[in-house]
């Protein structure tokens, strides 16, 4: 009974995926290893960095099936420099608020390698309003979003945030 119970939520997991992010036609979700290189050269790679691994997890998806991104995860605010350093974002998502390293020692690191230092970064926390995002004041520098936030809100700040023309 419990077995089919856990088959049943799992699938109702699918359909309830599959409603709830609707896909532009004939629009591929973006498996690792399953994209063309000329596409993968066409998307804009985008690092999210946040501890929260069913946050850094929903926007991937959600970024990805616009088309537009290829998004990699890192929950780890350790490793968040090192994974940077080998995947060359053309725009990084920073969560401010994480243990061990918070998100304004991660954005110095970045500052500070000159291979990154020109990378976009966007704060993501939940110690602001969404009415502070509105000001224009920014965190060391950077624009930030308030959580939870809006995916139309987040695809608007950073197509504001990335590089005319990013290196690839």
């Amino acid at each position: 009974m419990r077995k089919q119970k856990y088959l049943i939520e799992k699938n109702m997991n699918k359909i309830i995926e599959a409603d709830f992010f609707p896909r532009e036609p004939n629009l591929e979700f973006s498996r690792p290893g399953s994209i063309a290189r000329s596409e993968l050269a066409e998307k804009r790679r985008i690092l999210i960095i946040d501890n929260n691994r069913d946050t850094t997890r929903l926007v991937k998806i959600l970024l990805e099936r616009t088309g537009r991104y290829l998004v990699s995860e890192e929950n780890d605010p350790i490793k968040a420099h090192q994974h940077a350093q080998n995947l060359r974002p053309d725009l990084i998502l920073l969560d401010i608020v994480m243990p061990e390293t918070d998100g304004g020692e991660v954005a110095a690191q970045i500052e500070a390698d000159p291979e990154l230092q020109k990378t976009p970064v966007i704060f993501l926390t939940a110690l602001v309003t969404k009415a502070e995002t509105k000001t224009g004041l920014r965190i060391q520098g950077h624009p930030f979003l308030a959580k939870p936030i809006s995916i139309p809100e987040l695809i608007n700040a950073i197509e504001e945030n990335l590089p005319a023309h990013a290196a690839f």
